[in-house]
C-alpha cells in the first residue's frame, strides 16, 4: 500500500490520519452471530488485526518489520480514541485483545489535528558571506621604481626588456573569516542540503534551525576514526567502561569475553539486559526530541535507499557528538548480534533481530509528546539503519 503522505510538517500525526482512514474505508465488515444475536457491520478482534498487520507491512513508512503484537497495541489505541468501538458501543480503554470479541466503526472516527507551532525560516540563519566592499584596496598609480644601471653584457642580455615605470602589484589584505562566519557557513549549507533533499520549499514544521548548533556538525565532520565512529576529546561524555565492555562482549561474541566463552549459562542474557537498562534509562532518546520530526520525514525517503542513506548521514551530522557516537556503537552492537549464527537466542520467544529493534528502538527515536505511531516509526527507522550500517 503507498502512502500519499509526502515529506512535511507534522508528518507523524498525517500518518496516523491515513491509517485510521484506510482502515475505516477497506476493512471488511461482515455480520456476525454472538450469543444468539445477529450483529451487522462488524469484524472479530483477530480479523481487525489480520488486515491491520498485513496493511502497515505493506506500508513503506512501516515496513515488514512491524509484528502482531505492535498490531495489537496499535488498535489498543485505536479504541481508546473511539477509532472503534466493541458492539455495545464501549470505547476509551484500552483493553482490546487478540480474540474473538466483536468491534464495529462509530458513525465518525476522530482525526488528530495538526498541532500550532512557531516557525522559523531557513532564511533567519543564512550568513553574511565576505565582500570585496568590506577590504580597504589601494588605488592604483604610478610607484617610483630606482634607476637601474646597465653595462654593455647587460644591455645585450636584456635588450628586448623595456626599461622604466612598471606597475604596482597590489596585495589586499584580507581580514581572516571569524569562526562564528565558518559555523553560520556550516549551518546555513546544512539546512539548503537537507530541505534540497527532502523535496521542501522550507524546513518550518520540520525542523528548528535555531536548535541547530553548527559546532556540532563540525566536530562530528572532523573528529572520527577510520570507521567513521566520532571520537571524544571529553571522556567525561564517554560510555562508562563497563557498558563498553559489555558491548564488546555481544558485539564479537563469542569471543567478545575475556575468558572466550561464557562463565554460566544465560551469561550472554543477563548481559544484554545489563546494556538495555543502560541505554533505556535516559528519558530523551539519542536521536533528541528537537529532531524528532525531522528524522520521521527521513521515513519518507527509504524506499531510494540510497537517498535514505544520504540523508540519513547528514541528520545524524546535527546530533551532539556523544549521542551519534552512542548511536554508531549500538547500532553496530546490534547489527553484530542480529547477524551472528554463534549468538545463542537472547529470548525465549523472540528472535535476536526483532529482540534487538523492540528493545533499542524508543532509545533511539521517540517524541517528547508521545504520539501513537512512535513504536512503528521508531521500529521502521531502525531496522533501516541495522540493514544499511556500515
Amino acid at each position: 500500500m503507498e502512502s500519499k503522505i509526502t515529506p512535511g510538517p507534522y508528518r507523524a500525526t498525517k500518518l496516523w490520519n491515513e491509517t485510521i482512514e484506510l482502515f475505516r474505508a477497506k476493512m471488511p465488515l461482515k455480520k456476525h452471530r454472538l450469543h444468539f444475536r445477529t450483529h451487522d457491520h462488524c469484524f472479530f478482534a483477530s480479523e481487525g488485526v489480520d488486515w491491520l498487520h498485513e496493511l502497515l507491512k505493506s506500508n513503506h513508512n512501516f515496513g515488514p518489520e512491524v509484528s502482531r503484537y505492535q498490531t495489537v497495541q496499535l488498535l489498543k489505541k485505536f479504541l481508546k480514541n473511539h477509532v472503534i468501538e466493541d458492539i455495545k458501543g464501549r470505547w476509551g480503554k484500552e483493553d482490546f485483545e487478540d480474540n474473538n470479541r466483536l468491534y464495529r466503526f462509530p458513525p465518525s472516527s476522530p482525526l488528530k489535528p495538526y498541532p500550532k507551532k512557531s516557525s522559523h525560516l531557513i532564511c533567519e540563519v543564512r550568513p553574511k558571506f565576505p565582500n570585496w566592499s568590506d577590504y580597504d584596496i589601494p588605488k592604483p598609480g604610478p610607484v617610483p621604481v630606482r634607476p637601474i644601471i646597465l653595462n654593455s653584457d647587460s644591455w645585450h642580455k636584456r635588450h628586448s626588456i623595456a626599461i622604466g615605470e612598471v606597475s604596482e602589484c597590489r596585495i589586499i589584505h584580507r581580514e581572516e573569516v571569524s569562526q562564528a562566519t565558518v559555523e553560520e557557513i556550516w549551518k546555513s549549507m546544512t539546512l539548503a542540503h537537507l530541505q534540497r533533499i527532502l523535496g521542501l520549499d522550507s524546513l518550518d514544521g520540520v525542523l528548528d534551525s535555531k536548535l541547530l548548533n553548527p559546532k556540532h556538525i563540525i566536530y562530528n565532520v572532523h573528529h572520527i576514526n577510520k570507521q567513521g565512529v566520532v571520537i571524544l576529546e571529553n571522556k567525561l561524555e564517554e560510555l562508562p567502561q563497563w557498558v563498553m565492555s559489555a558491548m564488546r562482549c555481544l558485539a564479537n561474541w563469542p569471543n567478545g569475553s575475556e575468558l572466550n566463552r561464557p562463565m554460566y549459562s544465560g551469561f550472554e542474557r543477563d548481559v544484554f539486559k545489563t546494556i538495555a537498562d543502560y541505554f533505556q534509562k535516559p528519558k530523551e532518546p539519542l536521536l533528541t526530541f528537537n529532531f524528532y520530526e525531522l528524522f520521521i520525514n527521513i521515513l519518507g525517503l527509504l524506499q531510494q535507499t540510497q537517498d535514505g542513506i544520504g540523508a540519513l548521514q547528514v541528520c545524524c551530522l546535527l546530533l551532539p557528538p556523544e549521542n551519534r557516537r552512542k548511536l554508531q556503537l549500538l547500532i553496530r552492537m546490534m547489527t553484530r548480534i542480529a547477524h551472528n549464527a554463534k549468538m545463542p537466542p537472547l529470548h525465549d520467544a523472540i528472535a535476536n533481530r526483532m529482540l534487538m529493534i523492540q528493545t533499542f528502538s524508543r532509545c533511539i527515536l521517540c517524541s517528547e509528546d508521545e504520539v501513537d505511531l512512535d513504536e512503528l516509526l521508531a521500529t521502521r527507522l531502525v531496522s533501516f539503519m541495522m540493514d544499511h550500517y556500515q
